[in-house]
């Protein structure tokens, strides 16, 4: 087995290991699909009292991802676990003993949380949906129409790559305390009044997850934003990549 394997190997040994990343993924999955289902059945009993302009602009797959603003918490916990349970335990100066090669450090654990996430957020997506427009009844969309097919594969990558981006803040903070006291009150608060505030909304629209919610959206009129849903799965692109290219610098100039 040459190097790069076995710390790919490692790194997935690690992550088995720490039950809190085990429990924080199933709770992404439980919370979204649970709120969503919740949100979605109230919808339904309440649909006739809505305003007919409300009825004719109605996102019946946006509204089944209703729980998907707590639920992507879980995943941001989980990128942070990833991290930071090495540096809160003193773990991490054994681990760079054993691979000097920080680069390879950073992308070997990404390389493995990144597939995990990814099989996590397309379970919770497509779960989500279907039990969502279930409870929707004849208020509910099918797969095949136009762009729900699009929303709910996006709401897959939505979640890893929130998670990732969670992985490379984590790289720079190293505390786990200050990443969850800095990435909870930010995506859960802070990002959505300055995306929703007038004064600083144009600045908000291009914050990760305001930019990438964009594409679990079907009906135009459900997000007021200057950009399409794949561009705004694109500008969350960019912002993981930043993150993580940030992380793999700090990684590099600080001792563990």
């Amino acid at each position: 087995m040459n190097h790069t394997a076995r710390v790919l190997t490692s790194e997935w040994t690690k992550i088995r290991s720490v039950r809190s990343t085990v429990w924080t993924l199933a709770a992404a999955v439980l919370v979204t699909i649970g709120l969503g289902a919740l949100i979605c059945a109230v919808t339904a009993s309440t649909f006739d009292d809505l305003s007919p302009t409300s009825r004719t602009t109605f996102d019946a797959t946006y509204t089944s991802f209703a729980g998907m603003g707590i639920g992507q918490l879980a995943m941001i916990a989980f990128g942070v676990l990833v991290v930071s349970a090495e540096y809160s335990t003193g773990m991490i100066r054994n681990s760079l003993a054993a691979v000097p090669q920080r680069a390879t450090f950073l992308w070997c654990k990404v390389l493995v949380a990144g597939p995990l996430v990814l099989v996590v957020g397309m379970i919770t997506s497509f779960g989500t949906f279907f039990l969502g427009q279930a409870l929707l009844g004849p208020h509910g969309v099918g797969i095949g129409d136009p762009g729900v097919l699009r929303a709910v594969f996006g709401g897959g990558l939505y979640m890893a790559l929130i998670a990732l981006f969670a992985i490379g803040i984590t790289f720079v903070l190293r505390s786990p305390l200050l990443a969850f006291a800095i990435l909870m009150p930010w995506f859960f608060l802070v990002s959505n009044i300055l995306g929703t505030v007038e004064a600083t909304k144009k600045v908000g629209q291009y914050l990760p997850d305001q930019a990438g919610t964009t594409v679990i959206s079907v009906v135009p009129e459900t997000l007021d934003r200057p950009y399409g849903p794949w561009e705004g799965l694109l500008i969350l692109v960019g912002w993981t990549a930043a993150a993580l290219v940030a992380g793999l610098i700090v990684l590099k100039k600080r001792d563990a």
